[in-house]
């Protein structure tokens, strides 16, 4: 059989090479030149050939269509159906995304075993370990079982049978393309798409010709034949999605893994949904046992707040759902030029801005001449601007050394907007934060109802008073 040949193509101006280059040879750019597989010679006959050759399509009005109710694989992890939009649909492919060590095999282990638990046919591709590898993993999670979870608000994500997943260790894409044809899997795992090598191509896996043919030979598979792809990617040092940029468009969900390995609490979020929505969150916790999906987030979060200076308990909306977890700000004179700006959980560029109106409008001097630190405790990352207020009363709650709350009394709790003129700006979902904070006990509330920073910022003007005093 005949090799298939092979072109460099060019992702900037789409000059074709016969061999790789650093740098185009059409428009000068490095890098750019992907190795793609030339089409067989019976499709090269120009755009009006092709238009004789295919038969033409009918337009069907939208409203003439069948669209059938497609039935949700359940995983059985209630925080992962959720980000999904209520489950595993057949037939699509779901790219999860995280870095090194952040617990993606792991996830992705657990919902094999609760699907395998329930009846359904599975198949786990490893393309990085080896098969004992998968297994002595298995055994620590089939170990943990019902028995991972917690009184604390933690469920067990996972209720055994991880040992009875039918796994390969390939990596080559033939291969698995063909193991997939005869076993016909309801839900397939593939970890990682990065690994996997196409051998018509002869660039090295995790290239991006490689990348590129693997998950498309894989979608191709999984729509004709209705199986649910679940496919682990690698990050970049940056934390983006490593690979070409059309992999998360070819996919139809991408799920990003965060938090930090030092730390316990895991969140994912689905960047893309064709199916759901793409503004729920799920919260985990890594115990031993595995992953633990914290059905109460917010009790834990207000329960380690403390009462000193720079700490608040922000109200934050995940998705559909409220969440309160606190942060903690740090003001401390600098010896650099220019001061540093720290952020662990929040936007840069956000804070920047905070300061600049704290400074301007809410009467908050010297932080020009300050390093200021501000960290969203837990490992949560907080994307919206709700949480101005948040890091507003933390800032200034810690460069003036006052505590917003007495050590009797429950922590302040907070959200809103803030604007460049130094107004407080109402955000979606008020009645549901405020209804979360209240169910915790929490009653001191700053929203956008005060109006002003300069209003919001009136909790810290008795304690300042009393200390001149």
């Amino acid at each position: 059989m005949a090799r298939a040949t092979t072109v460099h193509v060019c992702s900037d101006c789409g000059h074709e090479a016969p061999r790789w280059h650093g740098q185009c040879p059409g428009c000068g750019a490095w890098n750019t030149l992907a190795e793609q597989l030339v089409q067989a010679p019976g499709g090269r006959g120009g755009g009006a050939a092709r238009a004789a050759a295919a038969a033409a399509a009918t337009p069907v009005a939208l409203a003439d269509v069948e669209a059938d109710e497609v039935a949700r694989l359940a995983t059985g992890i209630g925080e992962l159906d959720r980000v999904l939009g209520g489950g595993i649909v057949p037939g699509s492919l779901v790219l999860i995304g995280g870095s090194p060590g952040i617990g993606k095999s792991t996830l992705t282990t657990m919902a094999l075993a609760n699907l395998v638990a329930a009846g359904r046919r599975t198949l786990y591709v490893s393309a990085e370990e080896s098969a004992a590898q998968i297994k002595l993993r298995a055994q620590r999670l089939d170990a943990g079982g019902p028995a991972a979870g917690g009184p604390d608000g933690a469920a067990a994500a996972t209720g055994g049978g991880a040992l009875a997943i039918p796994v390969i260790a390939e990596t080559d894409l033939g291969a698995v393309l063909a193991t997939l044809e005869r076993e016909r899997p309801e839900v397939c795992v593939v970890d990682s798409v990065q690994t996997l090598h196409a051998s018509e191509l002869t660039g090295a896996p995790g290239s991006v010709g490689q990348v590129r043919e693997v998950a498309g030979e894989l979608m191709r598979v999984a729509k004709r034949h209705a199986i649910a792809v679940l496919l682990v990617g690698h990050v970049t040092k940056e934390g983006a999605l490593a690979g070409p940029r059309v992999l998360e468009h070819l996919v139809d969900c991408v799920l990003q893994f965060e938090g930090e390995r030092e730390r316990t609490y895991r969140t994912v979020r689905a960047l893309k949904n064709r199916f759901g929505s793409t503004s729920e969150a799920g919260v985990f916790e890594m115990r031993d046992a595995g992953l633990v999906e914290v059905l109460d987030a917010s009790a834990r979060f207000v329960g380690e707040a403390t009462r000193a200076p720079g700490s608040v308990v922000l109200c934050a909306m995940e998705g559909s759902r409220p969440l309160l977890v606190e942060v903690q700000a740090l003001v401390s004179p600098s010896e650099l030029e220019p001061p540093r700006r720290v952020v662990s959980g929040i936007d840069r560029n956000r804070l920047a801005l905070v300061l600049a109106v704290l400074g301007r409008h809410g009467g908050v001097a010297g932080l020009g001449s300050a390093d200021v630190f501000v960290n969203v405790v837990g490992g949560v990352r907080v994307d919206e601007p709700g949480a101005d207020l948040a890091v507003a009363l933390a800032v200034a709650s810690a460069a003036r050394g006052t505590p917003l709350a007495s050590a009797d009394a429950p922590p302040l709790a907070c959200f809103g907007e803030l604007g460049l003129t130094g107004e407080l700006r109402t955000v979606a979902h008020a009645d549901r934060r405020l209804a979360e904070a209240r169910k915790l006990g929490l009653h001191a509330i700053v929203g956008p109802e005060a109006g002003t920073l300069r209003n919001a910022l009136r909790p810290l003007q008795p304690r300042v008073a009393a200390q001149a005093a």
